[in-house]
């Protein structure tokens, strides 16, 4: 009997404009502070490979160079 009550009744029609929830300001604010971090770890990580890359090019350079001389002393 429960069953067919239940089954007989329907379900109360929800406003949309009641039910409609938004972050808001607070949610705006977190969401690009987070994209204003995550941009800034971008850049910094390129900035850093980048001094390492060139690093190992100048090392690279230096020793060729040594190796040169070297060669050119012992001849």
């Amino acid at each position: 009997m429960n069953s067919l009550l239940l089954a007989a009744t329907t379900a109360p029609i929800d406003d949309p404009t009641q039910t409609f929830y938004s972050p808001g300001v607070l949610g705006f604010i977190f969401t690009f502070g987070l994209a204003a971090i995550v941009i800034f770890l971008i850049f910094d990580m390129v900035r850093r490979m980048r001094r390492v890359r060139y690093r190992e090019e100048i090392k690279a350079k230096l020793a060729a160079e040594a190796a040169n001389s070297g060669a050119k002393r012992n001849k």
